[in-house]
């Protein structure tokens, strides 16, 4: 597998033949260091049965050594140059039967797509939209057990980060709702191409049932968008809008046995799911006092 890697000298040659030219709007900064590649999938704990979704392979600098790891790798890739070049590249370098590559945005992939099913995400994101394609993925994707993704560092950092930190917020949430993340290393501008003027970060996650069944993600994910928008102001405040009022807020927020003056930044996803459950107890018996206003009148 080591020879079949691509260097810095066949990533430009490649890209040459096939015009590419990495682009800002896609976020594409291509990995040309076999030795981060072969760091990556090693830090992904690949199985031999595992399906392997891959998000913006690029060139292929990735999909080449996920190819050696897995028994399929599925390569999502939004620029259709670099999707129709793919499996010739792959071709004499590694076995081309175990890759399907699917021309599409990942914001957008739906769970049919995929014949079998991924089981790990392991990708060098886009810095863009690397949040929103995780948070997506998980959320159409229920045969993920887990994933490794690079992405930008202050964005590894906000991911990984626990209740109390400065950088804690909606990333770290939403992402803990579905999984148990954890930092696996750092990685240096110099093993891309164009070199980006920042650092990466690998993140590694685990995936695991939601913390509470008995209330909706979107419900939960409510919550905590309203909590960050105003992340200075305390819960009583920035759940306001939300819940129709500071009282009401205050009220759904002692029924969660969560303080008024506590702030976003402190809380657990369980806390936030709490905080949602106590709102739709509430909403049920606004409802339940109302219907039975309504019978009292109707039958005096």
């Amino acid at each position: 597998m080591a020879d079949a890697l691509l260097g810095p000298a066949e990533i430009r040659d490649l890209a040459g033949r096939l015009g590419v030219a990495p682009t800002k709007k896609l976020g594409q900064n291509f990995v040309h260091d076999p030795n981060t590649v072969r760091r990556i999938v090693a830090a992904a704990n690949l199985t031999p049965d595992d399906v392997v979704l891959e998000v913006g392979p690029g060139l292929g600098s990735l999909t080449l050594a996920l190819l050696g790891a897995a028994a399929h790798v599925h390569a999502v890739e939004i620029d259709p140059a670099l999707a129709a070049a793919l499996p010739a590249t792959v071709a004499g370098r590694a076995d081309g039967a175990k890759l399907t590559v699917h021309p599409a945005d990942a914001l957008k992939v739906q769970a049919g797509l995929f014949d079998p099913a991924p089981t790990m995400l392991v990708a060098n994101l886009p810095y863009n939209v690397a949040v929103p394609v995780v948070l997506h993925l998980l959320s159409v994707l229920p045969t993920l057990r887990g994933g490794l993704v690079m992405v930008q560092k202050e964005v590894a950092d906000r991911l990984v980060a626990g209740p109390g930190s400065k950088v804690y917020g909606v990333p770290s949430v939403k992402l803990a709702w579905y999984s148990e993340a954890r930092a696996a290393g750092r990685v240096p501008p110099a093993v891309f191409w164009p070199v980006p003027n920042v650092d990466s970060g690998l993140v590694a996650f685990t995936c695991r049932p939601a913390p509470v069944a008995d209330v909706p993600r979107t419900a939960v994910f409510a919550v905590v968008d309203a909590a960050f928008a105003q992340r200075r102001k305390t819960l009583r405040a920035a759940l306001a809008g939300w819940a129709g009022g500071a009282d009401a807020a205050e009220k759904v927020l002692v029924g969660a046995g969560i303080s008024p003056q506590a702030r976003g930044e402190s809380l657990t996803v369980e806390q936030f799911a709490a905080i949602a459950t106590a709102a739709s107890v509430s909403a049920a018996n606004g409802k339940l006092s109302a219907s039975g206003t309504r019978h009292e009148k109707a039958n005096p």
